[in-house]
């Protein structure tokens, strides 16, 4: 129905009226905001979303005129939105021509002839039906050699390529490895875009798959490229760009081998594997703009990678920041005092996570009690600094300033004092006189182990015993090295057949014959009977004089034939015969062979050579040893 509109004026004067207008109410109408009631799929119908919308409670009575109406619709990770236009639509309408398995959020506006738009409506999400996945995916592989096994070690990234659809949400990757008898050995399975595992020995490839409920995508088959230690990459720099990217840039040799570049990227505050984003390059190209998701004031690590037709060449990195500020704190000082009037002060590195952005140097400013300040600067890898004359007697303050290329920020203020060197001074020189005590002492010990024999001779001198030792080891050339035996008191046994005695210079007197023969507390250690005779007088020793005594040793007994030429040994002991050590049987003792001996037996003296002849009367020398007259008789005896 249609209405006329004019517009009338009158005054004192008269009146006026404009033109006419003629137009439906509600052609010139602007509808209120629709909504859409339902947004779903139809059966069968792939890449399309049927949306059922109405008008408001108050312009519901309109539904039968016909309405132009505009459909907007975006994806959820895009920001790019869909238009579709539709004249004179019906309440219920399709929208075709959609991804599979694609999340949509849609809104609509009415119009009604000429009418103004309405507003959009509010928005509302529906998902196309899924169907399996298409297109390659591109990847990105590291391998390492594992030092205990020699196995492979492969960290493997990949992300959408852009022939890539995923035609579905839950979207899932499975990589395998080829296995005779066509099968395939899963090495990983899951729904990041990143995986890391050992192959199996021999294997040169894998395959790259996306899963979804509908299918699985064709594989990607990925080549196992070794490292190699070509370097092709020179002078990466990474600056920022805009608010969200970095411009990296590189230079780089030329190489035949060249197939392209891989730049890497990762936030070095997250150590998490799927963290690492990665961009394929072509080997024309010398610069990349990388952008995603990055943060003000957190530190980035970006590398470039050679790849070549038979490996992967060695890397170059450089970190970055997006913007930078002063560090958030500023470490704490510690105090060292130095030899004379010098004052050292270190400190901690600051966490990384704490810098926000590179460190460019630190300073440290002090001052003296109403004194000027002075600064000493330090560079971003050094860790202390030294102040040099310090005056002892004075209170000193200072504190550091720790600058980036975003900002700088000052630390606390600390006091000190320098310590007088007069303790530090004792304990240098007690830990020195120390030292060269132990050292003397070890010089001494090792002199005294290396020179034992001679220390022994002159603090232990051997003292040889009669009773325990033999007529070898009584002999002055052998007793300056000889020790005494412990372990043997006794020698091995052997007999004893005769006994020479050494000659007296003067005779023994009647008086001393008889002390000699009649005293029975002093008694000699030599045996009764030798070689079982029974007519040996007892005699004793004096003590008023010395003794000396001898004692011949051969190899056999009495009973053996006799030797040709007798061995005597001479004693140099002057040691008396002890009576209470008489005993049947003789004492052994260890027969000692010499070759000087005289053919002849010489009884108690020399031999007959060198006696004279008026002392040769052998009468007065049985008479003077009784002993030897016992032996005379045991030998006629024998005989």
């Amino acid at each position: 129905m249609a209405i006329k509109i004019y517009v009338k004026a009158e005054n004192d004067l008269g009146e006026a009226t404009s033109a006419e207008m003629v137009f439906k109410p509600i052609s010139v109408v602007k509808l209120d905001q629709p909504s859409i009631v339902k947004i779903g799929v139809v059966p069968k119908r792939f890449g399309c979303l049927q949306l059922t919308w109405k008008l408001s409670k108050q312009q519901a009575w309109l539904h039968h005129n016909p309405f132009n109406l505009d459909i907007r619709l975006k994806t959820a990770d895009s920001s790019q939105p869909i238009l579709v236009s539709y004249v004179k639509s019906p309440k219920k309408v399709e929208c075709c021509s959609l991804l599979d398995g694609t999340q949509y959020l849609a809104q609509i506006r009415v119009q009604c002839e000429q009418s103004p738009w309405s507003e959009w409506s509010s928005s509302k999400s529906g998902v196309t039906l899924e169907t399996a996945p298409t297109g390659p995916l591109d990847s990105w592989m590291k391998v390492s050699k594992n030092k205990e096994n020699k196995n492979l070690n492969i960290q493997l990234f990949w992300k959408p390529s852009k022939l890539f659809s995923a035609n579905g949400r839950n979207l899932s990757y499975v990589v395998s490895q080829p296995k005779l008898r066509s099968k395939r050995k899963i090495m990983c399975s899951t729904s990041e875009k990143c995986c890391a595992f050992q192959p199996s020995k021999g294997a040169r490839k894998f395959f790259l798959s996306a899963v979804n409920s509908a299918g699985k995508s064709h594989p990607t088959e990925i080549r196992i490229y070794q490292p190699q230690a070509q370097m092709a990459i020179m002078d990466v720099t990474a600056v920022p760009h805009a608010d969200r990217s970095f411009l990296v840039q590189w230079t780089a040799d030329s190489n035949s081998d060249l197939i392209d570049y891989v730049v890497e990227w990762k936030p070095l505050l997250n150590t998490d594997l799927c963290k690492i984003n990665f961009e394929i390059v072509n080997k024309s190209q010398c610069s990349l703009i990388i952008t995603g998701s990055f943060e003000p004031y957190k530190p980035y690590g970006i590398s470039v990678y050679p790849r070549f037709k038979d490996g992967i060449g060695l890397p170059q990195t450089v970190n970055a920041y997006l913007r930078q500020e002063a560090p958030s704190v500023v470490p704490e000082l510690k105090i060292k005092q130095n030899w004379n009037s010098d004052i050292e002060i270190s400190w901690e590195e600051i966490p990384l996570e704490q810098r926000n952005g590179f460190i460019k140097g630190y300073k440290v400013f002090y001052w003296e009690e109403n004194g000027p300040v002075k600064a000493v600067s330090a560079d971003a890898e050094d860790r202390r600094v030294i102040l040099k004359d310090i005056n002892p007697v004075s209170l000193y303050e200072a504190f550091m300033m720790v600058s980036t290329f975003g900002g700088s920020l000052n630390g606390t203020t600390i006091r000190f004092k320098f310590t007088s060197s007069d303790q530090a001074t004792i304990v240098i020189i007690a830990t020195a006189s120390g030292t060269g005590l132990t050292i003397l002492i070890l010089l001494l010990l090792l002199a005294c182990f290396s020179k034992h024999k001679t220390m022994d001779r002159r603090l232990w001198p051997v003292v040889p015993d009669p009773a325990n030792s033999s007529i070898k080891r009584w002999s002055s050339e052998s007793t300056q090295f000889s020790h005494p035996s412990w372990d043997n008191n006794e020698p091995n046994p052997i007999y004893l057949s005769h006994l020479s005695f050494l000659d007296l210079t003067t005779k023994l007197s009647k008086e001393q014959d008889d002390i000699w023969l009649n005293s029975k507390e002093e008694t000699s250690d030599l045996p009764e009977s030798i070689c079982g005779s029974v007519f040996m007088p007892t005699y004793s020793s004096s003590n008023s004089e010395s003794v000396h005594y001898a004692t011949m040793l051969p190899s056999s007994s009495c009973s053996s034939p006799k030797p040709n030429e007798p061995v005597y040994l001479r004693s140099e002991s002057t040691q008396p015969l002890l009576e209470a050590e008489e005993s049947l049987t003789p004492r052994h003792y260890q027969n000692v062979p010499s070759d000087g001996m005289p053919k002849e037996q010489c009884f108690f003296g020399p031999c007959d050579d060198d006696i004279p002849e008026e002392q040769n009367n052998q009468g007065v020398i049985w008479d003077d040893f009784p002993f030897l007259r016992a032996l005379a008789m045991n030998e006629r005896e024998h005989n």
